[in-house]
């Protein structure tokens, strides 16, 4: 494809709007999912296998949406098309999974009702994965390199204000709308948290239509040449052969960037698996069915939602920097500051000091900030247009990857090094970070890495 010509602000503004359902359906999952299995029965150490699902589906799925969206070009263009069905899916898991107790009553009495969660977790994550893997590819389509540093930090911005409304979504009808926070009977959700993942279907489907409607794509510059190659690569098999050779061919900077996405994305699950459960612990319960647990799980979303509002307040300090600073040490920065938020974690204690977890939290969004932007604009410059799909999809594999390990292997290391201690596991989130910060130094500055040639 040819140099894509500068878009206006309210062009990238419309082309990024979709991430804000997108961060709405995660937000949802990243504040809920570990006290949702709680409330259905799940162990402590049971719950980061639980959260299996999640890394497990991006690492089959984003590769093969990437390959096929570069191979794609119809009525929608390349990218649109998977935004939609993405989304179509998402909001119906997002409408199943506050009934995980029911469906598992109904379809599998037997099941343990964490389960069925678990299940829709997976297909929650999968649909998610469909439409946000090619939003990535899709800015560095529609905008030059000088402006792919904007286009990737607006989408930092739209996710901090989804995920600022997905987070505070419970509290807020509990405390704003007087919703019910007691659930309809034993091992069922909370109604506040039921409500939340409805209005979070209504959310997703709706920013992404935006983006459907206001957005257009250009198509490929020789359409016929375009039409005949992918008749002759098309196929599953081809796709399947396409990934290992792209991961042969990968440029040196997605090689040194993927060991600083790998420690990063070990220190956010950290975060993720335990921060929700911590909380409560601060507070002085571990007990799911006590109010104090439950105001603590609560103060956990709240917590997110603060740490997205800093993400969408960094975002414009990060368009301004990325056109003046080196990415690189942009990034270093931000990662540090939230290493030092969730070491923080473990000097708080009761909830008469909750308000420290805020201010623990946002350190964490400055981070989020960066981790959700410079990355991919870091990544972009290095690499080849034609398979700009396939390679931001195998990128997600140095996401995913860690996220395995620790759904994997955390669980007992949190009960038999730990103690059990879920504070001082998010503390290690904190630890991983400052190890991705420095390995930052091993990748080369912008403009020194060369592309592969375009397949």
């Amino acid at each position: 494809m040819s140099t894509p010509r500068p878009l206006s602000l309210p062009a990238i503004w419309n082309m990024s709007f979709g991430f804000l359902g997108i961060q709405f359906g995660w937000g949802l999952q990243m504040a809920n999912m570990s006290p949702i299995y709680k409330y259905l029965g799940a162990a402590d150490d049971q719950i980061a296998k639980l959260w299996l699902a999640a890394p497990l589906t991006g690492f089959i799925v984003q590769p093969l949406i990437g390959a096929m969206s570069d191979r794609t070009w119809g009525p929608l263009g390349r990218r649109r098309p998977y935004f939609l069905v993405g989304a179509i899916l998402s909001s119906l898991a997002l409408l199943l999974m506050p009934n995980s107790g029911s469906l598992a009553e109904w379809l599998i009495p037997h099941l343990p009702k964490f389960y069925m969660a678990a299940g829709l977790l997976w297909v929650l994550d999968a649909s998610i994965n469909v439409s946000m893997e090619p939003f990535r590819a899709f800015v560095a389509d529609k905008l030059p390199e000088e402006q792919r540093g904007m286009g990737f930090a607006m989408q930092s911005f739209f996710i901090g204000v989804g995920a600022v409304v997905a987070g505070m979504m419970p509290y807020m009808l509990r405390n704003w709308f007087q919703v019910s926070s007691e659930a309809d009977g034993a091992n069922a959700l909370p109604t506040n948290v039921k409500i939340s993942f409805y209005v979070g279907a209504v959310a997703f489907l709706s920013a992404v239509l935006w983006t459907v409607i206001s957005s257009k794509e250009n198509p490929p510059d020789n359409l016929e040449e375009f039409r005949r190659k992918k008749a002759e690569s098309g196929g599953l098999a081809h796709l399947l052969k396409e990934i290992p050779d792209a991961l042969v061919h990968m440029p040196g900077t997605m090689r040194r960037l993927a060991l600083v996405q790998f420690f990063t994305w070990l220190g956010l699950f950290c975060m993720w698996l335990h921060f929700s459960n911590a909380v409560p612990v601060i507070f002085g319960s571990n007990d799911p069915s006590s109010d104090l647990f439950k105001r603590g799980a609560e103060w956990a979303g709240v917590c997110y939602a603060v740490k997205d509002a800093v993400t969408f307040l960094a975002a414009f300090a990060l368009m301004a920097a990325a056109r003046r600073a080196d990415r690189r040490l942009i990034h270093g920065v931000c990662l540090t500051v939230g290493a030092i938020g969730l070491l923080a974690v473990g000097f708080i204690h009761g909830e008469e000091q909750r308000y420290l977890l805020l201010a623990a939290l946002a350190l964490g969004g400055v981070a989020w900030a960066s981790i959700l932007s410079m990355p991919y604009a870091i990544l972009a410059g290095a690499l080849p247009s034609a398979r700009m799909g396939v390679y931001m999809g195998i990128f997600n594999f140095f996401i995913v990857l860690p996220e395995i390990l620790a759904a994997l292997f955390f669980g007992p290391f949190v009960k038999n090094f730990l103690h059990g201690n879920l504070v001082h596991a998010v503390m290690a989130g904190g630890v991983c970070m400052l190890v991705a910060a420095a390995a930052l130094a091993l990748v080369p500055a912008e403009g020194g890495a060369t592309k592969p040639a375009a397949a």
